[in-house]
């Protein structure tokens, strides 16, 4: 079954969206049909507030422009209202614990938060403790905000996610982990293609195979060929050390134009953002007419607001 096939049932089986290890294709394909006719509703100027009245906060230890923008002005369209709490300027920054963080909170009537921070047991906590739903706007685990907007994406261009091959180059990290559980649970063909030491999380790995077509290779040519999406992401994710070796070992792994030439004719380049040019992309892909990375960064907004819509308004 793919995406036009699925009747919506107007809801989820799920609190929390804290990775999609637990999402079924059911509740992806849920989100992304939500998703879809907020898009159309915003483009025709059809108000819809779904969660009038309702408060999101939003939990910040990592620096954001999608993720912050996104959130503020998805909640705020759906009738909400954000509350923007930077660990710089909340007790997080001073040592308080997240579970006294997600109590208190609590007692203040939020109606669900999302966390954008660095360890996954930090959302994890904030879930465990709160009496809200938790969405995680990226951890160095999991990025599942980005992996739904991206499906969305690929959705959009080829009008199918069964039997597209998107093939993720670079660092194996957050995004790969959650390309690899999205596109297998909607029957995709996955495959990672990062260096020697840079491949994601075997775990991880071998979870999502579990629903899927997913494979690992540093095999860059066997990689691209027959791609419909070739996707990479910065070679150094934020907090990580820069190693000139590993910076080394990325760099036969750029994005060029000789690389999209090895896929499918009408394949199309993407990229969460930020983007350094002439590291992991050359700018001539990125900048050129085969590139959909505003797209996917505008379907962050919709897939989103499909989200909180969907936890928030049991």
């Amino acid at each position: 079954m793919d995406l036009h096939e699925y009747k919506p049932k107007g809801k989820i089986l799920q609190r929390h969206l804290l990775s999609l290890v637990d999402y079924s294709r059911n509740d992806i394909y849920e989100i992304l049909h939500l998703a879809k006719l907020l898009k159309h509703w915003q483009k025709k100027g059809k108000k819809h507030e779904l969660l009038k009245g309702k408060t999101l906060a939003l939990i910040f230890a990592k620096s954001s422009t999608r993720t912050r923008v996104s959130f503020e002005q998805g909640i705020r369209q759906l009738g909400g209202q954000p509350i923007f709490l930077s660990s710089a300027d909340i007790q997080l920054g001073r040592g308080e614990t997240i579970s006294d963080t997600a109590k208190t909170l609590a007692r203040y009537g939020i109606d669900g938060a999302m966390i954008r921070t660095f360890k996954q047991s930090d959302a994890e906590e904030l879930a465990q403790a709160g009496d809200f739903p938790v969405i995680n706007g990226l951890t160095d685990d999991f990025h599942p905000c980005q992996a739904l907007a991206d499906i969305m994406t690929v959705y959009e261009i080829f009008g199918r996610l069964n039997g597209v091959k998107l093939t993720y180059i670079g660092d194996g990290n957050n995004v790969a982990n959650s390309l690899m559980l999205a596109g297998a649970k909607t029957g995709m063909e996955i495959v990672c293609c990062c260096p020697k030491g840079c491949e994601p999380s075997q775990n991880i790995v071998e979870t999502a195979k579990r629903f899927g077509s997913v494979s690992v290779t540093d095999d860059l040519d066997a990689a691209a060929a027959g791609a419909h999406v070739l996707y990479t992401d910065v070679f150094f994710s934020m907090g990580q050390d820069i190693s000139p070796e590993k910076r080394d070992a990325l760099a036969p792994y750029q994005v060029t134009q000789a690389v999209m030439k090895k896929a499918e004719n009408n394949a199309v380049f993407m990229h969460c953002l930020p983007a350094h040019r002439g590291e992991e992309v050359a700018a001539e892909v990125i900048d050129g007419p085969q590139s959909r990375v505003f797209d996917e960064a505008e379907n962050r907004l919709h897939a989103q607001k499909a989200v909180m819509a969907l936890l928030m308004n049991k």
